[in-house]
């Protein structure tokens, strides 16, 4: 009796589902920017529709015929070549038509680039407890397809590996809050991991200490107001920002100030100190000055670092009163060059006192005030008798 052999050949099928009446293959593809794709939408036998009546579309644009093979009657190919970034996050839709226009079947590209190493990992505090982190995509930035970034940090020499899940993005971009459990006096680790599905990168090693990060928001209640009616100065008040009220801290103040028609900003040179008031001196009479305040916290329980500027404070506008010029014309001459010669060595005096106390230094400004005010009363009411003599 001779043996009966069975062969079986294993012939690729493809499985249609009731509500499918075609199949596009490789369904929605990861592939990199400038390579090819072959695809192939392959018909139902129910269908009864041969492959050369179907046509394809990219993002809604008809592919051009060159592009296609009628690999069976019931399998149409088509082969695209240089494919660029995809255009949106969700993929390129690559879709098959029957004859009338019909959508058959559908398949989404994701073109893109592995990621790049994040760049520019910063870390900031604003209570000692908490711990905000940002970030920039590295290279060209952006990867076309969907990419996942994942903020970790851990203890430096000891600590399990944890990872950050509060994100936020914006203009390439990408911050995480981690709201609580921060240690310190110890140093963390911290690094940014990206991954998609055509490669990964990781960032630098970030090692900080919480005390050195800390900043606070911009101080508020911000006022700006004259000195009386001298006309070359203004004073300065602000509120301590209310993060760090109960941590043992000293704050130290920047100010800057511009006018009105100017977009440069003067800033003071000598930091406030621990001051939440200072008086402008030596600005122009009759302007519009913007004034702005920062924040830098120093002496976080005792560590010698200073912590982070915050941002600037909202301008703030005020102006300095008008400079009240004297008539031309005297009826005592000899008088008037006795006030010339009075003046000349008041202003010789005091211009030594407004050089040292430029800004917001601690010298008494009071012996100055009193002359100023001294000396605008003197010419207002000079001013007054010439009208009167001149009536």
């Amino acid at each position: 009796m001779i043996p009966i052999v069975l062969v079986l050949l294993l012939v690729p099928r493809v499985l249609f589902s009731s509500t499918h009446v075609a199949v596009i293959s490789p369904q929605d593809p990861f592939l990199l920017i400038g390579s090819s794709l072959t695809a192939t939408c392959t018909l139902s036998p129910e269908l009864g529709v041969h492959a050369s009546t179907l046509y394809w579309t990219l993002n809604g644009a008809r592919v051009s015929s060159s592009a296609y093979s009628v690999v069976s009657p019931s399998v149409l190919s088509v082969t695209l070549h240089g494919l660029s970034g995809s255009q949106q996050r969700s993929g390129d839709n690559l879709v098959c038509h029957g004859a009338d226009g019909h959508v058959l079947a559908g398949s989404c590209l994701y073109v893109g680039m592995p990621p790049e190493k994040p760049v520019n990992l910063t870390c900031w505090s604003r209570n000692t407890k908490d711990l905000s982190c940002r970030w920039s995509l590295g290279g060209q930035g952006e990867t076309h397809v969907p990419t996942k970034y994942t903020l970790k940090y851990k203890l430096r020499w000891h600590g399990k590996e944890k990872e950050c899940e509060n994100y936020s993005t914006g203009n390439e971009r990408y911050s995480c809050y981690i709201p609580r459990n921060i240690a310190l006096f110890t140093p963390y680790e911290i690094w940014v991991e990206a991954t998609n599905q055509l490669g990964s990168a990781t960032s630098d090693i970030t090692t900080l200490d919480i005390l050195d990060v800390v900043t606070t928001d911009p101080p508020a209640n911000v006022q700006v107001n004259r000195v009386g009616d001298l006309e070359d100065q203004l004073t300065v008040r602000w509120a301590s920002p209310p993060e760090l009220k109960d941590i043992l801290f000293q704050a130290k103040y920047q100010i800057r100030y511009r006018l009105e028609d100017s977009a440069d900003w003067k800033v003071l040179v000598d930091n406030v100190g621990n001051l939440t008031s200072c008086r402008l001196a030596g600005l122009l009479p009759g302007t519009v000055y913007f004034v702005q305040v920062r924040c830098n916290p120093v002496g976080i329980f005792g560590s010698r670092k200073a912590g982070i500027w915050s941002d600037w404070s909202h301008p703030t506008a005020a102006s300095t009163p008008s400079s009240e010029q004297l008539q031309s014309g005297s009826c005592d001459p000899k008088s008037g060059e006795q006030n010339s010669t009075l003046r000349r060595e008041l202003k010789q005096f005091f211009g030594w006192v407004r050089k040292h106390a430029y800004g917001c230094g601690g010298m008494s400004m009071k012996l100055y005030d009193q002359w100023r005010v001294w000396l605008q009363k003197s010419q207002k009411t000079r001013k007054q008798i010439l009208q009167e003599d001149n009536s």
